[in-house]
């Protein structure tokens, strides 16, 4: 913010979708870099117009990466992308408003601003709201433990550990919250983080490891922290799981039932690239039995800890276009022709894959057979998969392992993609044969 009242956004340059994002804020008229003058008293319609263009920015800052992708796809005629991105750009938009300043009339237009961002944030979580269902069943001894020591130990909270009916464990809070109230607040000397791992005895060891993360450092920090008697994060490791239920703990049977799936790769691809790490280190935590026990650096204690230390995003491949969100097309919401209700990255890199490079609409509807081959030949790559992913089981759901129901879960729900893209194919085959026969005007 300036002294003459003049508010300044920017795209940061680190951003990791910054090409994308740039290309979005140029599609609405708008630079990586946009100064917006606030100086004096604004008029009721002038505000309102600033704020539109600030959330206009804001929402495309904050997008994520799934959003990205789907971009204009994604966005609701109200220029809306998702919840989230709604509440995350408002919040983005009003950390940049300064508290304080000199002129008054600043003051007054800054409160303004202020309070129109505080009533679009409340308009949008209002109408999310859903009455949270604790089951009352449950019993969060360990949790309520958790929390003790918390609060011996500094930390301020008003949530409430509890299980909520089709969710599972989660928070509630335990009074009314205000936007703007603190509802958590840990003291940084009761956060797990690289300081203990350098102040401990293993630290002169792992530092002579070659390319060594902090996040591995910890990682291992953790695996023996965790049989420590006389930690002082004891009570936190023992209200955490001693099995995590994901992908990379399934049994034989539920990878079995996950055949033909594209889950089925990537768990596999997961778990090879934990396995190369884990190899990689346990040559090396070997010749240091005393600071690394062997018994607590197995690899079922190693998957426990990454599931507890390690980001998922650590795993994923690096982001590309050619890696296509066919899990996502429920956010490709428009039908029309040249769109069909599929993702338009993925169409634009197999237009271009038929030789169309260019893709304007002037270019499309000059190439209309080329459309006709993209959804055909999209069309027959999901006609073997939905073939390679049969019929739905017969196993009992009801008593099957956890592993196993969630893996017949995640190939019925991948049968409905499936569908809703082949779906998607034949109406937009059929959309193009029509203006082919019947070219408009």
């Amino acid at each position: 913010m300036s002294e003459t009242g003049d508010l300044c956004v920017e795209l940061p340059k680190d951003d990791p979708f910054y090409h994308h994002k740039k290309k979005f804020l140029s599609c609405k008229g708008l630079c990586v870099k946009e100064t917006l003058n606030l100086s004096g008293s604004l008029s009721q319609q002038l505000l309102n117009a600033a704020l539109e263009k600030l959330l206009h920015f804001g929402r495309i800052v904050n997008l994520d990466k799934v959003e990205v992708y789907f971009g204009e796809d994604a966005c609701t005629p109200a220029g809306i992308y998702s919840v989230r991105n709604e509440i995350s750009a408002l919040s983005w938009i009003l950390s940049l408003i300064p508290v304080s300043c000199k002129m008054q009339t600043q003051v007054d237009t800054f409160e303004a601003l202020r309070a129109a961002l505080k009533g679009r944030i409340n308009e949008v979580v209002g109408a999310e709201k859903e009455k949270a269902r604790v089951v009352d069943s449950y019993r969060c001894e360990k949790e309520s433990k958790l929390v003790e020591w918390g609060q011996d130990n500094g930390v301020k909270t008003k949530l409430q550990i509890a299980q909520i009916d089709g969710y599972g464990r989660g928070a509630i809070a335990s009074e009314d919250l205000k936007f703007g109230d603190v509802a958590l607040e840990i003291p940084v000397s009761s956060i797990i983080s690289e300081e203990y791992v350098y102040n401990s005895d293993m630290y002169p060891i792992l530092e002579t490891f070659d390319g060594i993360t902090s996040e591995t450092m910890l990682l291992l920090w953790t695996m023996r922290e965790k049989h420590n008697l006389d930690s002082k994060f004891k009570p936190y490791f023992d209200s955490l799981q001693e099995n995590f239920c994901t992908g990379l703990s399934f049994g034989v049977d539920a990878i079995m039932e996950l055949d033909g799936t594209l889950l089925l790769d990537e768990i596999m691809q997961a778990k090879e690239l934990l396995r190369e790490r884990y190899d990689e280190l346990i040559p090396l935590l070997s010749n240091h039995r005393e600071v690394f026990p062997p018994e607590l650096y197995t690899w079922e204690h190693y998957l426990w800890a990454y599931f507890d230390v390690i980001d998922d995003e650590d795993i994923e491949t690096e982001f590309s276009w050619t890696t296509h969100m066919l899990r996502g097309t429920w956010l490709s919401s428009n039908h029309n022709i040249f769109h069909y209700g599929l993702p338009t990255p993925l169409l634009n890199y197999l237009r271009k894959a038929h030789g169309l490079v260019h893709h304007s609409e002037t270019d499309l509807w000059k190439n209309l057979e080329v459309e006709i081959g993209v959804l055909e030949n999209l069309q027959s790559t999901f006609d073997d998969m939905m073939q390679n992913l049969g019929d739905a089981d017969s196993i009992d759901r009801e008593n099957a392992d956890w592993d196993v129901k969630l893996a017949m879960e995640f190939k019925e729900r991948q049968r409905k993609i499936v569908s809703s893209i082949l779906d998607s194919c034949s109406a937009g085959i059929k959309l193009v044969q029509e203006s082919i026969t019947n070219p408009p005007v």
